[in-house]
């Protein structure tokens, strides 16, 4: 898939919002006035942005509001219902604990329950995408929800849950990449089912389709070299959580929590790029790009 800047925006930063929502929901951290302003802000301006960014890579974003229509059968539909509950909720319960000073649990819990949703339907948006065998496997929304839970505590300054909480999210992502590697394969789809010509025998791309590009090739068809995805892997694993699980346990300094977040929030950029970068759908095999 075309790794377009506006879904990696949106997976990113929308995942750590409502990661972090979560967290306030439950009163984690504890605080109220100013500091809770801030921590709501952060965590509402993270999931707006994030939602605001996805809608740039629809064809006709003032048709977006169309999708609240198709909540039966589509899971962008739900996204969009458990975002709206999750933001409308969490700011109910916002404006008790910053100024009435009043910290309402059942409202608090329904936030956070919604704000996990969010971020699940999220991620079956591309679980459910049978074409992509890389995404079509439980651990898709396993990871989403994983990254959101760990970057959420991060930002909700937990630090005795964001350790256990990376260190699980990076298992999780080990596990999602050496499943995907295998998933193309493992699901039967070749040239010769792509084509129809299958049952014919061994079934080899003479020429292309065609001469010239098309939508399918820049939409769909992204090759990312296996040396340069393993570098990018590296890269990605190191920021998202060595580095903030080298920084978390060492002695507890603002400076230190801060660059765990930074680095954190890089690696999952780098992650969600090669999510979308690697992702093979299976209509790259009729271009013999797979």
């Amino acid at each position: 898939m075309h790794p377009a800047p506006s879904v990696i925006i949106f997976t990113t930063l929308s995942g750590l919002g409502f990661g972090l929502l979560f967290f306030l929901g439950l009163g984690l951290p504890a605080v109220s006035g100013t500091v809770a302003f801030i921590f709501f802000a952060i965590a509402f301006g993270l999931a707006v942005a994030g939602l605001l960014a996805s809608t740039f890579h629809l064809g006709h974003p003032e048709r977006a509001w169309k999708a609240f229509t198709q909540w039966k059968t589509s899971w962008l539909s739900r996204e969009g219902w458990c975002a709206v509950i999750a933001l409308v909720v969490m700011g109910l319960y916002a404006i008790g604990v910053i100024f009435l000073d009043q910290r309402w649990g059942v409202l608090g819990v329904i936030g956070s329950l919604a704000s996990l949703a969010t971020v699940f339907t999220t991620s079956m948006i591309y679980t459910q995408l049978k074409t992509i065998p890389r995404w079509h496997m439980k651990l898709t929304p396993a990871m989403f929800l994983s990254f959101s839970l760990a970057g959420g505590a991060l930002l909700a300054g937990q630090m005795r849950l964001a350790l256990p909480f990376l260190l699980i999210t990076a298992l999780v992502q080990i596990l999602y990449w050496r499943q995907g590697d295998k998933a193309l394969a493992a699901s039967g789809t070749d040239l010769g089912t792509a084509t129809g010509l299958g049952s014919r025998g061994t079934v080899r791309a003479f020429e292309p389709p065609h001469t010239g590009t098309n939508y399918l090739l820049r939409e769909f068809v992204h090759v990312v070299g296996r040396k340069h995805a393993e570098k990018l892997r590296v890269i990605a694993f190191a920021l998202a959580f060595v580095l903030p699980v080298i920084l978390l346990v060492l002695p507890f300094s603002h400076f230190f929590a801060l660059l765990a977040i930074l680095s954190h929030l890089a690696g999952v950029a780098t992650s969600r790029w090669l999510f979308f970068a690697q992702a093979e759908h299976v209509v790259g095999l009729y271009y013999g790009k797979r």
